[in-house]
């Protein structure tokens, strides 16, 4: 899966907070996430993280952002 820095991933469960959204900061083995509703940041395991993703939006394309 063609994760990029930058890009925001809509996950299949909602945070806490109420947002599904969370912005990508770090990829590799893990995923650094920032959650787009509170700030809450999260390092979570590659495998999980694609498991969970419903849907990437990336900045500039299809009128995101």
């Amino acid at each position: 899966m063609d994760v990029r820095v930058g890009d925001t991933l809509e996950l299949k469960k909602e945070h806490p907070c109420g947002s599904r959204r969370w912005q990508v900061l770090r990829v590799g083995m893990d995923f650094r996430l920032r959650c787009e509703g509170c700030g809450h940041e999260l390092m979570i395991p590659r495998s999980k993280a694609e498991k969970s993703i419903r849907k990437i939006l990336r900045p500039g394309e299809d009128g995101q952002r």
